[in-house]
């Protein structure tokens, strides 16, 4: 049955203003789509609560403690760990040689540090700069999240509710198979990326200061925060200290570093987090978790961690939900 006049005239309507709204509150967008994003995650938190006879309110108040919680647990160490250590950053920066040598194929290469030391501690005071005077914007817009995350789970199923009433009752099964995808990928974002992170950071601590570095703290923090960078992760931390090593004509330092690093802090997190929770993991290959990644990053800055994966799972499932109606009898062959 084709849509009437009316019908057709109220969707173009109401894109229309979701255009509009969407320019109108563009500076607050991706502070609304992450608190959607949270709040996702954090259902099933409210729905087990309300399950246990607590109210409403109650549920939706806890669940937001959550998220609050939360977001100030990878927040605060993060940014404790770059105030603490700035100074010895600056004075790091400030050690390094004019230039060093390299050589290669009995050919020496000589390579200029001063301008690269320039530009770091020009980009570091601006960025200084720039986090100063943002910190109002920043704090106003932490306040909306927080409201949003408990007003979505003070009434969560509202939104499901219009959606349906909108989409026609012959695709409730699209619409059902891209929020069980979106559901999938969320979780094995924030719970299985984040469980990992923190699983890092529990291993790496013992493991910097055992290996003598005065800023193990800081270190544990990078590695957990690292492991929200796909496929790439803590290595590249590990990477980094072991060419600081061989820089400083360490090289038995570097070896150890390197073997200790790559098999504890980089490795050993993915074995023993990883599998135990893979099922709640959304079904999506790591070429295009770091393709969804990386293009949300370059794209759209730090949401694009979140946002990248997103529409790179739900674009996959479109391609299944295609493939699977235009094939409905075709069977995937077994992976050799």
């Amino acid at each position: 049955m084709s849509p009437s006049r009316r019908v057709l005239v109220l969707a173009g309507l109401f894109g229309a203003i979701s255009l509009l709204a969407i320019l109108t509150l563009w500076s607050v967008f991706w502070t609304v789509f992450f608190a959607i994003t949270v709040a996702y995650v954090l259902y099933p938190v409210r729905r087990r609560l309300a399950a246990r006879g607590l109210g409403p309110r109650v549920a939706a108040g806890l669940s937001t403690a959550v998220a609050f919680v939360g977001a100030l647990g990878v927040l605060a160490p993060l940014g404790y760990a770059v105030y603490v250590r700035r100074s010895a950053f600056f004075d790091m920066v400030g050690d390094l040689p004019p230039e060093f040598s390299i050589t290669v194929l009995e050919m020496s290469h000589t390579i200029d540090v001063t301008t690269v030391v320039d530009v770091v501690r020009e980009t570091a005071g601006s960025m200084a700069l720039d986090a100063a005077s943002a910190a109002p914007v920043l704090a106003l817009k932490f306040f909306l999240f927080v409201l949003l995350v408990y007003a979505l789970l003070l009434k969560p199923r509202m939104p499901a509710r219009a959606a349906r009433r909108v989409v026609p009752a012959e695709y409730h099964d699209v619409v059902q198979a891209l929020h069980e995808r979106l559901r999938d990928t969320l979780f094995g974002l924030y719970v299985l990326q984040g469980a990992t992170g923190v699983g890092t950071f529990v291993i790496a601590l013992p493991v910097f200061f055992l290996l003598g570095y005065d800023a193990a703290v800081t270190l544990a923090v990078l590695s957990g925060v690292l492991q929200f960078v796909p496929i790439i992760g803590p290595s590249v931390l590990i990477g980094v200290l072991v060419l600081t090593e061989v820089l400083a004509e360490n090289v038995t330092a570097a070896i150890l570093v390197g073997v200790v690093g790559f098999v504890f802090v980089a490795g050993l997190p993915d074995v023993l987090i990883r599998p135990r929770l893979s099922a709640v993991a959304a079904d999506l290959p790591g070429s295009l978790y770091f393709i969804g990644f990386t293009g949300g990053v370059l794209s759209m800055g730090a949401i694009g961690i979140i946002a990248g994966p997103v529409v790179v799972a739900l674009l996959a499932e479109s391609v299944e939900l295609l493939a699977s109606e235009q094939h409905p009898d075709a069977v995937e062959p077994a992976e050799p």
